[in-house]
């Protein structure tokens, strides 16, 4: 779907992780809409657009962050977790981490106030200029999630490859 920027955005271009402003009145492409970020096609570079920006492209606006009770148990706190986890995309992937297969762990421990998730994950190319957007935006989803803690480490051992994607993944980019 193809807007015009109804005002300057800021945002990062994929994969060089270089901060842009997006002029109003540009004419960008919607390739990617998926976990609240936009990743647009402006002039043949890809660019994300954090969800706060979200209206300058005539989409609706992020609704305010609502307060969410702390998971009253180890098995909700963990439910939810995956959750968080499945509506962070690689901006250049229309599949989640989770599907990818970038989560390499996830564990639930009992903080001093509620509960924290320590999630051990990849990337699908290491050196990835993105990695610091893409970690934040999964250290964030899971505080949104009611976790009172949480620590995302980035690994590359053992490397990503193809196999460690669900066969949904696979299906939908027709590598199966």
């Amino acid at each position: 779907m193809e807007v015009v920027l109804a005002r300057d955005v800021d945002a990062v271009l994929v994969p060089s992780g270089m901060p842009i402003v997006i002029p109003a009145g540009t004419r960008v492409r919607i390739v990617q809409d998926a976990g609240g970020a936009v990743t647009v096609d402006t002039g043949g570079n890809l660019a994300r657009i954090e969800e706060k920006d979200r209206e300058a492209l005539g989409l609706e606006a992020e609704k305010p962050a609502q307060e969410v009770a702390p998971p009253a148990d180890r098995d909700e706190a963990e439910k939810r977790a995956w959750e968080a986890l499945r509506r962070c995309y690689d901006p250049e992937i229309p599949i989640n981490i989770v599907d990818l297969g970038l989560v390499y762990e996830l564990r639930i421990e009992e903080a001093e106030e509620g509960y924290r998730a320590y999630v051990k994950m990849t990337l699908t190319a290491p050196g990835c200029p993105v990695a610091p957007m893409i970690v934040e935006d999964v250290r964030k989803k899971l505080l949104q999630a009611g976790l009172a803690e949480a620590q995302v480490e980035l690994v590359f051992d053992p490397p990503w490859d193809r196999s460690r994607m669900s066969d949904e993944a696979k299906l939908r980019l027709g590598w199966l």
